[in-house]
């Protein structure tokens, strides 16, 4: 993984559906099944973009900076970047958008909350019984994360694997 730089030149677009509001304590899936209640609010709208599933089996995530967006909202934005998750033995991308170029404080910040997201989430997976580490692997491009993801299929009905 790279570490972010603010040089995007042509960020792809893409359209995200908000499933997790920013400030919202319930951790949701694509197909609306709530996966846990967390204990701290998100602190960005969390979403993931129909069309693409990502490494988990999932569609593919997304995190939309910016104001509070109602739960089910579609957004266009850019893609910036992307944060890369290693769990339970899968990979999964995280696109980062945004109307605008991100600022260095803003990349720390997401950063930093996906490191500590992956090390509550590891001791969520012990305490589940799931095997495999889980951890924050960094920046890359956004780019690369959609090349990365599957087209979405007719027959997908969700992840195979449960969160």
């Amino acid at each position: 993984m790279q570490t972010y730089e603010n040089r995007v030149i042509n960020p792809p677009q893409v359209e995200v559906v908000i499933e997790i509001p920013r400030g919202s304590f319930l951790k949701r899936g694509s197909t609306g099944h709530v996966d846990f209640i967390s204990p701290l609010p998100c602190p960005f709208n969390y979403g993931s973009v129909p069309g693409y599933v990502g490494g988990d089996g999932d569609l593919l995530d997304a995190v939309v900076l910016g104001p509070r967006l109602p739960l089910g909202s579609r957004v266009r934005v850019y893609a910036w970047g992307a944060v890369g998750l290693s769990e339970r033995f899968m990979y999964d991308d995280k696109l980062i958008c945004s109307g605008r170029p991100l600022c260095p404080g803003q990349c720390r910040n997401v950063l930093r909350f996906f490191h500590f997201y992956a090390w509550c989430k590891g001791w969520l997976n012990r305490w589940r019984r799931r095997p495999g580490a889980t951890r924050c692997e960094g920046w890359g491009s956004a780019s690369e994360a959609i090349a990365r993801a599957r087209t979405l299929g007719p027959g997908w009905r969700g992840p195979g694997v449960p969160f």
